[in-house]
């Protein structure tokens, strides 16, 4: 029984491994416990602190050397305050839209977004590009707005393909509308520092709503974010 129930833990290890190896999300939410919010940020960033300290002198490090004294508590703000503030839907940018008094019906692109994140699997930096387009259905959104989601959603471990969702997701409630697109375009440290280290390779992620499915607009925006190249 006990060879049993080890090689069970095993092939479940094995599994968990290579969905992190592979990439794969289990969500299009961001997985987090319903006490995520419990402590505050500076009860955190005490606790985050403390844990950075031990990896750090079970590396080996000095911890008194003056060059490394303050990195835990410098990784630990830099952790709540920084690189995951997007877990926290308070962070959130408010989603205010206007009439569109122009009239203006046809595909706004808001081009090279950047997109600065953390790959949930090995949390190592994902850093690229965002295209994000609309068709107006009575409403518009200020374009600083769209770099706003587009940051809001990165800053937080992520899968590719969840960042793309999400974003969409943000913007079609915000403009109550369909008609969204999203492309990115992102190199996963993740692949160029370990593993295969593949320097030269990006991901691309597209999502799709509405009339952004019809092949003619969807050509129409995959010639507007290929303009980038030229």
């Amino acid at each position: 029984m006990e060879n049993k129930n080890g090689k069970e833990s095993e092939d479940l290890l094995r599994q968990i491994e290579e969905m992190g190896e592979n990439h794969i999300g289990s969500s299009i939410e961001t997985p987090m416990r319903a006490d995520a919010f419990a402590l505050s940020d500076e009860e955190k960033i005490k606790i985050i602190q403390e844990h950075f300290e031990k990896i750090m002198y079970t590396l080996g490090l000095d911890l008194t050397d003056d060059s490394l004294k303050g990195t835990p508590k410098r990784v630990a703000k830099l952790y709540v305050k920084e690189l995951f503030k997007g877990l926290n839907e308070a962070t959130k940018p408010s989603m205010s839209t206007f009439e569109n008094k122009y009239q203006y019906n046809q595909m706004l692109v808001e081009k090279n977004i950047t997109v600065y994140s953390n790959c949930e699997h090995h949390f190592l930096p994902i850093v690229g590009k965002a295209h994000v387009a609309y068709i107006p259905n009575g409403r518009v959104i200020g374009l600083s707005k769209i770099n706003r989601i587009v940051d809001h959603f990165s800053r937080r471990p992520q899968v590719q393909e969840r960042l793309a969702l999400q974003i969409l997701n943000e913007m079609k409630v915000a403009l109550n509308t369909e008609n969204v697109a999203v492309y990115i375009d992102a190199e996963h440290m993740c692949v160029s520092s370990r593993g295969v280290s593949d320097q030269s390779s990006s991901t691309v992620t597209v999502e799709y709503s509405g009339k952004f499915k019809e092949e003619a607009t969807k050509k129409e925006f995959l010639t507007y974010v290929n303009d980038k190249l030229k």
